[in-house]
């Protein structure tokens, strides 16, 4: 059956876990005072109004392209026949519910005329009970008035949408409104599971622990069988835990464990293999099942202590990216969209993948789930709120556990990213007075209590641990390490960008080391290879505003960074800028993995891919074509490196130097007998000159090494000079690659003037 014939002929199609699509083409009209009276009517005429595709956002209809809301939507509803668990032996008691997956932001919901009720929150489902109302007839009327406020304040914001209504990655005039994941027609008996939680609480090889919460609403005060099957990867039963539960009427709170006996553990990729158990929860009304819920899950413990996570209790040095969301219109990318930026973050050779300040769509935890990446799961808040959001954050927090704490993959909680009541406008970096004035505010909201960092971020973190309790919770991010007051959290570092040179990074982490023990920002923005968004032709005039406001380019920090106004066309300064961004990267993943455990457990690189045309800190443009960043990131997340310190940038001939060279390993195993080599190169006189050094010995897993140390007095070259490291096995045979890494080098001669 086609979309738009559902909606025609009033049926409806068939999930494939028995519930009843009602999406495809409804119809939309712009909400004003008269409509709102009327629209909920179920003989009200809305043939004239706009067709609009459910799930969508309904700036992808040319009819409300511009608008902001709110927008009101309507569908027609046949009555089903009876469906899902228990259909068969049970008829008279059944109850129906509408259920939406995902509605931007906010909605007042209406049936056959008959108010149902009001739902807020993005990126977890809402559901309404409308048994009575079909009963009444075979045919309804399901109307829907969805409103996504444009924050005006961005400092004292209303909505919990995080990334998308406030972000310097996006257009600033975006708006994600609408409906825009499914919306079904659920049916159970008399006892209905309303909401269901399952997580790992703890395992090992012996036995593992799994908590169950679930919250039944009964038609009525009954006696109730509650039924927990455990089905390993094999597809055997291991466990059946069978109990009586009495029901009052209403809702019904339940809590219990179940211990499953030898299970197989689910790792990371870098460790080992991803089983996944599955668990159904059955509620039995006089011995017929009146619901059910079945959760694939894997069993295993994450810990992080002095910010080192442990899976299993293996040590992992967290290698990650962010991730921002597929698209702008997230209801309208593909599964394989979203499935495919983990699979890209899995190539890169990394284990972790932060989820940028919003709540994914479903399929994003599946793959990661199946490809074994760790996921850092930020709630969807960022930057500045209204103190009158408190209680709605803690609420959408559990919503969030529900949801989502099933996932082996979520690996941490984040409450609030960046707590700073700061609304960056593009335009506010171009003005020097702004970014001095936005800089003392910054460091203001670092250093002293605010209500978002204190009350509101505390509150949120007391939510998720309680609800949870097993997973690590970091109450916000990107909030300094600094005494008295605060031991902080993770670091949000952009010399190179926002201001100092990259180069200055390892001198700040030797006089700072506390800013070391997990990155989850730092990175540089970079122009894509197709950049016809920005009008090449007119170069060097380019529309600076436009790029800013709408695909946010920073003019400002590439004018002190790598100035336009050196390149002859977009394309050189594109590739100037790639270089830039690719050697930030290197150099920030290097300095990071040469601190591995002392202090640092970790990092993720700002950020992986665009959502729209854009210029920002990515490494994937929004079609996935990569930059020099994402080789270098690649390059420099590899499981064995050997890395050196780099040359000055200022070189005096004859003066004393000397460059430490190290290696890092991520293999689980000690590499032995292995020689490393390295060679200062430059050319003096116009003869090829050079110096080698050569070490021997064993690389221990896991482990980063000193290997030595290159010493010399800086030759008189006449241009550039070069750094080559190699390592390689001791042992070789013909015909076999014994190389295990290498890396190379450049620097500026003494008297020359270009940068290395």
């Amino acid at each position: 059956m086609r979309d738009g014939d559902a909606r025609a002929s009033g049926e409806t199609s068939r999930a494939t876990d028995g519930s009843r699509i009602l999406t495809g083409e409804w119809r939309a009209a712009a909400a004003d005072e008269e409509l709102r009276r009327r629209y909920p009517d179920p003989h009200f005429d809305d043939a004239a109004w706009e067709p609009i595709s459910v799930p969508g956002h309904w700036r992808s209809s040319p009819a409300f392209a511009g608008a902001d809301g709110p927008i009101l939507y309507r569908t027609r509803v046949r009555a089903p026949e009876p469906f899902g668990p228990g259909a068969a032996e049970r008829d008279g008691d059944r109850r129906t519910f509408v259920v939406f997956d995902g509605v931007f932001y906010t909605s007042d919901v209406w049936f056959d005329g008959t108010y149902l009720g009001d739902t807020e929150g993005y990126f977890f489902p809402h559901a309404f009970e409308v048994t009575d109302a079909l009963a009444g007839g075979d045919d309804h009327v399901l109307a829907v008035e969805v409103a996504c406020t444009p924050q005006l304040d961005r400092r004292r914001k209303r909505n919990l949408t995080g990334v998308f209504q406030h972000w310097d990655l996006i257009d600033q005039d975006a708006n994600p409104g609408g409906i825009w994941r499914a919306v079904r027609l659920e049916q159970s008996g008399p006892v209905r599971i309303l909401h269901r939680r399952l997580l790992c609480r703890d395992a090992d090889e012996r036995s593992a622990t799994l908590f169950c919460r679930v919250v039944l609403d009964s038609s009525t005060t009954r006696p109730v069988e509650l039924r927990t099957l455990v089905v390993d990867p094999a597809g055997r039963e291991v466990v059946e835990l069978v109990r009586d539960q009495p029901l009052a009427r209403g809702e019904n709170r339940i809590e219990w464990t179940v211990t499953v006996p030898e299970p197989r553990l689910w790792w990371p990729h870098t460790l080992g293999d991803q089983p996944r158990y599955e668990v159904t929860v059955e509620v039995l009304v006089d011995g017929v099942v009146s619901d059910r819920v079945s959760r694939l899950t894997g069993l295993r413990r994450i810990r992080l202590r002095d910010w080192i996570c442990s899976v299993n209790g293996e040590r992992l040095f967290l290698k990650g990216t962010n991730l921002g969301p597929t698209r702008l219109a997230l209801g309208e990318a593909t599964a394989e969209e979203v499935t495919g930026d983990v699979a890209l973050a899995r190539e890169a050779g990394l284990d972790l993948i932060r989820v940028h300040a919003h709540v994914g769509r479903p399929e994003l935890y599946e793959a990661a789930d199946t490809l074994g990446m760790l996921v850092w799961q930020d709630l969807p808040l960022q930057w500045g709120y209204a103190r009158s959001v408190r209680a709605e954050a803690r609420r959408q927090a559990r919503e969030a556990v529900d949801l989502l704490a099933h996932h082996p993959s979520v690996a941490v909680w984040c409450a609030h990213n960046e707590p700073f009541a700061l609304d960056i406008e593009p335009d506010a970096l171009a003005d020097p007075r702004r970014r001095r004035r936005l800089a003392l505010q910054g460091l203001a909201a670092q250093m002293l209590p605010t209500w978002n960092k204190t009350v509101l971020d505390r509150s949120i973190s007391s939510v998720l641990e309680r609800t949870d309790g097993s997973r690590p919770v970091v109450p916000h991010s990107g909030v300094l390490p600094h005494p008295p007051q605060l031991d902080g959290t993770d670091s949000h570092l952009y010399l190179g960008w926002y201001g100092g040179d990259e180069r200055d990074l390892p001198r700040l982490l030797r006089l700072w080391p506390r800013l070391a023990r997990f990155v989850t920002e730092f990175g540089a923005q970079a122009v894509p290879e197709d950049a016809a968004f920005l009008d090449p032709a007119r170069w060097p005039d380019l529309d600076w505003e436009r790029a800013a406001r709408h695909h946010a380019l920073q003019k400002a920090c590439f004018d002190r960074t790598v100035p336009p106004a050196d390149h002859d066309d977009l394309a050189s300064w594109r590739a100037a800028t790639q270089r830039h961004q690719a050697e930030l990267i290197r150099l920030y993943v290097e300095t990071l993995r040469r601190l591995k455990y002392r202090p640092c457990g970790g990092f993720a690189q700002f950020c992986l891919a665009d959502a729209q045309p854009a210029v920002t800190w990515s490494v994937l443009d929004h079609e996935r074509r990569p930059k020099e960043g994402y080789r270098a990131l690649l390059a420099a997340c590899r499981p064995v490196i050997i890395v050196a310190d780099r040359l000055p940038r200022r070189l005096v001939a004859g003066a004393r130097t000397s460059l430490e060279v190290h290696a890092v390993s991520d293999l689980r195993v000690t590499l032995p007998d292995l020689v490393a080599t390295a060679r200062l190169s430059w050319t003096e006189q116009g003869r090829p000159r050079s110096l080698e050094w050569s070490w021997e010995g064993d690389l221990p897993a896991d482990a980063c090494t000193r290997i030595g140390a290159m010493t010399f007095a800086v030759p008189d070259a006449d241009g550039s000079l070069a750094v080559d490291l190699v390592l390689r096995h001791a042992a070789t045979r013909d015909g076999v690659d014994d190389t295990v890494a290498t890396n190379h080098y450049t620097a500026a001669g003494p008297g020359t003037t270009t940068p290395g």
